[in-house]
Parts: C-alpha cells; structure tokens; sequence
C-alpha cells in the first residue's frame, strides 16, 4: 500500500508550476466537445495531427493534470487545466500536440535515442489504443518504410520531436471524447449542505459568493442546487438538483446531517457553458468514518457488484445431491489412484488446483498439475456463463470475498476437496533429475485428492530433517496412501521446484518481491495489527508448476488457434520510469543492467546481497524497480497476429503466457479451458482419421497418448494442422466447444482487464481502509521513515511498516524556518519564533506547526502510567488509546528528533502517522515529524 509520488520532489513542484489552477472547472469556460466515433478520428487524424489517446486511471491527479498515452509515442502527454475539455479519468479522447514552445520542462533522466530512429520498429497505428505503452524508444518508426500510413509518418514526426526536446514533456488539449469512461457512473462523495439554506435569499448569497470564488457569473443555473465533493480527488466537484434527491438523501439534508452521508451517484451531464459537471444521486451508502460504508462505496467506485446470483444462473447447475455419471468418467483418464493433493492458505474454501507425482524408472518423475474443471458446469451462452463474464474475477478485500461463480459451486461440486472424487483438466510432464522436461499429456481426468495441505505445513514438512514432524498430526491422509508417501512426495516436487526455478531464471525471468502488508483482526472483527508477509519455500513448489501449466497451455492454444487464443502479455517497462530508477541506482551507488528482465533480475540480486544489512534500502529499490513495470494485459492473438513480439511476457522473459489455473476465480481461464478442449477433439479427431487412412484399426489410443500429441505435446505438428483433415478437425472442434471469434475474444480480453485492474484497485483500496482503521483505532503510529525525496516545500518519505510512501509538507508553516540548500541536497528545518514577512500583494495563510510534526516534552512520555504499565506500549494492543509501534520501535521507542533538523537524501527520520477523514471528506493516512521539545 502506498501513495505513488516522483523520486525527486522538486519534479512535481516544476509540473505543478506550469498548471493555472488546482481544477479543470476553476478556469474559464471550455470549448465544446463531442463525441466522435473511433473509426473518423482514425482516417482523417493524421492531417488534422489528431490522435487517439488514452486517459489512464493512475496517470490523472487531482484535476489540474492528466497524463494521456497515445500509442507510438514514448512518453505520456501532459494535460492541464482548461485543455482537458470536460474529459475525465479513464476517458479515449481526441487530442492534439501543443507546439514545443508550450511543452513543459521535465526534470530527472532524459530520453535519448538513435539518431536513426526511422530505422527501428514501432510506430503503431492510431486507433490500436490499449491504455498501455511498450515505452521504447525502439519502437519509433514501425512500417514507415513501408509508408502504411498518413498516421504512421505523424507518429514518427512527433517522435522525432521528442527526441529532440529530451528534457521537455510534450502538452496537449483535448479535442473530443471518444468513449467515455464507465468511472462516470461510479461517483461516490459527499454533500455539501452549506449551498442549501432554508432561507432561498441566503441560499442565493451562498451561491452568489461561490460564483465570484469561481470567477464565473452567477445564473439561475445554480439554483436548488447542492455540490457534490467527490472522495477521488482526480474528479472535479459536482452539482445535484435538490430535486431529484431520494427521498432517503433529502431526509438526512433536511435533519442537518448530510455532510456526514457518504452517496453513490454518476456524472449525468457537463454541459459546454458549465463549471461544473451534473451529477445524479443514486442510493445513501451510509455514515461516514465507518468501514462497512467505506468498504460498499469502493465496490461501487469499481462496479463491483456481490448482489446474489440470479435464479436463472443458478438453474444452470445440477442438483445438490449430484454425482459423477459414469459415461463421463469412461471418457476421462483415471488418476484417482495416484497421489495427489492440494496446498492452499489454512482458510480457503474453493480448492481448484491440485499436484500430483509418480515416480517413474530411471529418475524420472511425472509431474501432473490438474485443475478443476468448471467448463463442464458452466457452458457458453448460458445464464450462468455470461454473469460470470460479467463479473469476469473473484474480489478478495480482507474480510470480504465476492465469488465469481456460485459458493455451490466454487466450494462444492469442483473444489478439490480431499477423499472425493472430482473432475479435472490435467497437464502431466514426464521430467528428468536435471529438470527437463521429456514428455507431455493435456486431457480431462478424474481425481481423488489425498489431503489438504496449507503452505505452513507443507514447509515444516519438508524443512523438517528428522522422522517427527511438529505438524504430522494436522496431516490427515484419505484413500490408499500414507503419511510418508505424502512427506516424501512433497520433498522431491521441492527439489524438482528448484530445478524449473532455476532454469526459469537462468533463461531471463524478474522476481520482484515487493513488500506485502497483512492485517491481523481481532475477535470482533477489527483490525489490531499489521505485519509484514513472508513467502517460503511451499509458495513457490506450487507457483513454479502452476507458472508452467499456464505455459503450456499458452503453447497449445496459439499454436493450435493462432487467430483466437486468449494469450496475457507484459510489456516491457515503462521508458521514463525506468530511466529514473536508473538514476536511482546511480545516485546511491548502484550498478544496474536494465536492458533485459534477466539482467535486471541479477542486478537486484548483487544488490540485495550489497544490502543484506541494510534491508529497508533494499524495500525502497524493489518499490522503485516495481513502479517502472507496466501491467499485464489479457490479448486476443488476432489483434496483434502481425506483432508476434508484443506477445511476450517480459517479467517471466517467455514468448507464450496465459492463465489456466484458477477457472473458479478468472474468467479467462474459463475461455482457455474451452480452447483447450477444442484442441484435444481437434487431435483425436486428427489422429482417428489417420489411423483409418493406414488401416490401423486397432490402434491403441490410450497406450500411446503420449506419443501422439500431435497438437497438444511437446512437439507441435504445423503439417498436421495446415492440412486439410487437421484444419477441418480444428474447426469443427471450435465451432463444438463455442471457441469465440476474433471479434468476441477481443472484447472480453478487454472487458477482462478492466475487471481485473477494478478487483485490484478494490484490493488496494481496501488494504488501506482497515490500515486507516486501525492507525484511527491507535490514535497513532510511530515509526522509522527513509527519506526518498527533498525539495524547498515538502520531502517524500517510505515507512517500511507500512510499506508505504507518503509526504511531509513544510512550507509556510508558523514557528518553522526552512533552509534548503540544492548544491547538497540539504534540508534545515529550525524553530522560528517570529513570523516570516508577507509576501507583497499576497495574504499567506500559514499553517500550524501541528500539522507537521508531532511534538513531545522530553521529560513526558506519549504513553499514560496505566498504558505502560499494561503493556499497551507493544504493537497491537487493545486498548482503547495506544501507540502502535513497529517491531524496532517497541525495543527502542523510535527517539523523536529535536531542532535543528538536519535531512539528507535517505536520512532516517522519525514520524507519526495518523488517520485522515473519512466521516465527511475522504480517507486518507498522514504523516507528519515526531519531534522532542522542551519548549512544547
């Protein structure tokens, strides 16, 4: 959890600089705009020097900016102010370049190219929009050899401008909207009751005066009107008609309590002459400050919907009391006597992979990862099929889960629950003691788990050197197999782990393990404590095979469909970004290879080992190195069938990725698990002409599946495919088992990845809403902080607790002088009894020192006589007023720092984190100096 900010503070000073105003709405009144289709802006932009860009959600902050990717281009395009039109975040907008003259100064790392930079190879076409951008400065000039476009030649006009304006970000205004973005029926905020007064003479004074603030003549516009504040600061204020408030809303208004209401509400119109879009209340979400309204209203700002599943999905299912037919499990392989078993966390519920293991002649082991097949239940252009793709993911936020499918059937009828049988999708590899991989078999099994193994278990098993196992008796075993079978299958799959690990990295994999925070609840519920998780070693014996099952399957799909496979891809990182980390790393000393992910990955290692003792610095470098990466995306193959680099995973450095594993909780997994089964009809349909064609009648099939995987084993056959009877048998297996179209996978690999970046914005959003809890319920938290970035007005800090960044602003603060000295990089901060001058011609209102530091008499303790003598001085006590602390804190009691403060690039300083909001305004955690003062 942590709030993004720049590496050098003084950046996003500069940026701010080149704004006119905190809000679009607060400048003077926009030009039109309309609403143009994708295909007219896509023929006539390149003249016009009209492009498609896309409005990321994490690239707007706080309506004044906006940074727009547009396709091609290496860096985002800067949008301030009154030239975003009434676009909003997430918008596709029309928008054209500003001249240079009005490109704004970026600081940091500059870009630098070839001076050939026609002969690389990527300018895309307009139109090809994703959200996401490759960021290589390779990529400009794709096909302009070719002369495929007027678009293309523009493209790479405006790079060749960039390029040679290194140190200036690009600005531009916004033409026209194209889609609007679905966040427009996702508002949530709060009322401001002040615009409505009983008396209508007073009501017309208030908003008189609001007018005049707004440097905008008042109208009857604003009569019977209410401002709606929303909680993302990325939108600017709204309107609501009084009027069409419910009933329930204006109940609350009229009773003076309004402000405290958090409401769910959608943009309804913005019209051209107006400040301020219209906004229409949907529904009372509830008090503010409580976390059950908080939690409901970051549901509603990701459209995530927990409503029941409706009857019509729910008659897609068969009966409680269901059992698998014995037709089916005739036309299955039986695996149910061999040794399986699952590993998940000791509270899951919906079981949907399991490990197997056989040990074969010669030191070889087969290995079968096998999933549960929920295509069976759940099929296409069914209820129950097209609300899973709406919901399209699973949400976990701590205390919640929103099920993707039904609980009947996510935890009962596929969950692999031990001692029942249950129907699966299998890969199995025959792999050899070096860890390679000799053999390979997909198809549809049946299984009988063994046991339900958690992950702490599984590493005290097979860390465990003696025959006593302090966890055995927690091992229940079912069916044919003991205890030892079980311990001594687990022991060789983590040997064989390392073994594909290995070799995963030696071939150019990235690990990038970021710092995760855990909260601990107590038995009410409420959260009373943090603390950092660990992965083991169990972690990752199930994330190499399962890494490798969604490999294959990337294979066999693409190799098989190579117009409609539903691949993921990972660009490579960001440009900028990743020429920040680089001075990062070379400010503090560091070597860095970035110019692959495998280089990348044995730079952090020599660097982590550098670290060892200093293993915060070591979090800070991995939290920066993970802000360059882009987001994986799901991709039809049909979009990007001329681009076959572009399919690559970058962070798993492999040209095939897609996700198998988790039918119960993606969607897409669903779509690949049809596609799968249509490539194995294909192949025995394939395999049963041929043996007809030798006369090979009795052809066992099912003693030679390993050796006739045409399609789907080791070795793909491209002639048996492109064959007459290979194409035929592949596209009667397609139209079979409802393979969608390039068309259809398009738009639900893209509906897909708005639904995951939802889940994960709620996860998030969710993780820092009990971090507020519980920091409201501690009153405080104290703890150690690196500094990451320094300027004259504020510095950016880490909180390794928290494993979150936040800033400390400190200009215009009463009692408080400040010295910055750039040629060091150097912060003074010092008391200062007498108020600074006014600056001529502007009334400066200073702030508190309060608001900045936490002060404390050296000879008081921040603790009561009773807190210390209980012990609530420890993390994760449960009184009532307490300090959480972190770890080092509780041993050493974080020494508060006295004036004259001396800060430096990394200095470690300490700090009091607070909650923010959440009863009428947004929630938020601040920070602010813990101090020591005997003049307090």
């Amino acid at each position: 959890m942590h709030v993004s900010a720049p590496l050098d503070a003084e950046a996003v000073e500069e940026e701010e600089a080149a704004g006119t105003s905190r809000s679009c709405p607060l400048l003077p009144t926009p030009s039109p705009v309309e609403a143009l289709p994708v295909a007219g802006m896509g023929r006539g932009a390149a003249g016009r020097r009209f492009f498609q860009s896309h409005w990321p959600e994490q690239a707007v902050e706080e309506a004044i900016k906006a940074y727009c990717t547009i396709e091609g281009i290496p860096v985002d395009v800067l949008i301030t102010g009154v030239a975003q039109n009434r676009a909003i975040e997430g918008d596709l907008v029309a928008m054209t370049l500003e001249p240079v003259a009005y490109w704004t100064r970026m600081k940091g790392p500059n870009i630098t190219c070839n001076p050939a930079i026609g002969e690389g190879s990527a300018v895309r076409e307009v139109g090809e929009t994703n959200g996401n951008h490759d960021g290589k400065k390779e990529n400009c000039g794709k096909d302009l050899g070719e002369g495929k476009s007027e678009a293309s030649r523009a493209l790479h006009r405006i790079c060749s401008m960039v390029y040679s304006n290194p140190s200036r970000r690009p600005t531009g205004k916004v033409l026209a909207i194209i889609k609007k973005s679905p966040r427009r029926d996702t508002v949530v905020g709060f009322l401001a009751p002040f615009a409505v007064c009983p008396d209508p003479e007073q009501q017309k004074n208030q908003m008189s005066m609001l007018s005049k603030r707004m440097n905008h003549r008042a109208s009857s516009y604003f009569s019977g009107l209410i401002l709606l504040l929303p909680t993302d600061s990325k939108f600017p204020h709204m309107v609501v008609n009084v009027s069409t408030l419910p009933d329930s809303v204006r109940n609350h208004l009229e009773e003076g309590d309004a402000a405290k209401e958090l409401v769910a509400a959608r943009i309804s119109d913005w019209n051209e002459e107006s400040l301020y879009p219209c906004a229409h209340v949907i529904q009372l979400l509830g008090k503010g400050g409580q976390v059950k309204t908080h939690m409901d209203a970051i549901l509603f700002e990701n459209a995530i919907s927990d409503a029941e599943f409706s009857p019509e999905s729910m008659e897609c299912l068969p009966d409680i009391c269901w059992k698998i037919p014995q037709e089916e499990l005739e036309v299955r392989k039986d695996l149910r006597n061999v040794l399986t078993f699952t590993i998940d966390p000791p509270t899951a519920t919906d079981l949907d992979d399991a490990i197997s293991i056989e040990m074969l002649s010669g030191g070889i082991v087969r290995i079968g990862v096998h999933i549960a097949d929920v295509s069976y239940f759940v099929h296409p252009e069914t209820a129950l099929d097209a609300e899973a793709q709406i919901r399209s993911t699973s949400v976990y936020t701590l205390r919640r889960k929103i099920s993707m499918l039904p609980l009947r059937l996510s935890e009962d009828l596929v969950s692999l629950n031990p001692g029942v049988d249950r129907l699966t999708f299998s890969i199995i590899w025959d792999i050899d003691p070096h860890g390679n991989i000799i053999n390979r078999w997909i198809g549809r099994t049946v299984i009988s788990s063994c046991c339900k193994l958690s992950y702490d278990l599984v590493q005290d098993l097979i860390c465990s050197d003696g025959t006593k196992f302090k966890s055995a008796s927690s091992l229940q075993v079912h069916g044919i197999f003991e205890q030892d079978d079980v311990i001594k299958s687990l022991r060789c799959l983590y040997e064989i782990s390392k073994n594909l690990k290995e070799i995963r990295f030696k071939g150019g994999a990235l690990s990038l393990e970021t710092a995760k925070l855990m909260i601990q609840f107590d038995e009410g519920g409420a959260p009373c404590d943090s603390f950092r998780y660990e992965r083991n070693d169990a972690c990752f014996i199930v994330e190499e095979l399962m890494l490798l099952a969604n490999m294959s399957a990337a294979e066999v799909i693409s190799n098989a469909f190579p117009n409609c496979a539903l691949l993921r891809r990972h660009p490579e990182p960001n440009l900028r970004k990743s020429r920040e980390f680089e001075a990062f790393c070379a400010r503090n000393g560091f070597e860095l290879d970035g110019s692959s992910s495998g280089q990348l990955h044995l730079s952090l290692s020599r660097m982590k080992e550098k670290l060892k003792d200093d293993p915060v610095l070591f979090d800070i470098l991995m939290f920066y190195a993970s802000k360059q990466m882009q987001s994986a995306e799901y991709f039809c193959t049909a979009d990007l069938i001329s681009k076959r680099d572009d399919w690559a995973h970058y962070a798993l450095s492999v040209p095939l990725y897609t996700h198998f594993t988790s039918p119960l909780r993606r969607y897409p997994d669903i779509i690949v698990h049809r596609t799968l089964n249509a490539v194995i009809e294909a192949e025995k349909m394939y395999l049963k002409h041929r043996r007809s064609l030798t006369g090979q009648n009795g052809f066992n099939t099912a003693s030679c599946e390993m050796m006739h995987g045409c399609f789907t084993g080791l070795q793909f056959s491209k002639d048996a495919a492109e064959s007459k009877e290979g194409s035929e048998a592949l596209s009667a297996a397609a139209k079979k088992f409802k393979v969608p179209s390039p068309d259809n996978l398009g738009e639900v690999a893209e509906h897909c990845n708005e639904r995951k970046w939802a889940s994960r914005r709620a996860e998030d959003a969710g993780q820092k809403l009990y971090m507020w809890a519980l920091i409201k319920r501690k009153e405080v938290l104290v703890a150690n902080a690196r500094v990451l970035g320094l300027g004259p007005k504020f510095m950016s800090v880490y909180v390794p607790k928290l494993a979150m960044e936040r800033r400390i602003h400190y200009d215009e603060v009463e009692g408080l002088s400040i010295e910055w000295l750039e040629a060091t990089g150097t912060l003074v901060l010092d008391s200062c009894r007498n108020r600074p001058p006014q600056r001529r011609g502007n009334q400066v209102k200073y702030r508190a020192f309060e608001e900045v530091a936490m002060m404390v008499n050296p000879s008081e303790s921040i603790f009561s006589e009773e807190d210390e003598e209980s012990g609530a001085t420890e993390a994760g006590c449960d009184t009532a007023k307490s300090v959480l602390l972190s770890d080092e804190a509780v041993k050493a009691q974080v020494a508060p720092a006295v004036l004259p403060l001396v800060i430096q690039y990394l200095s470690e300083i300490p700090v009091v984190l607070h909650a923010i909001g959440g009863e009428d305004s947004a929630l938020d955690i601040g920070v602010r100096l813990y101090m020591s003062s005997y003049f307090k």
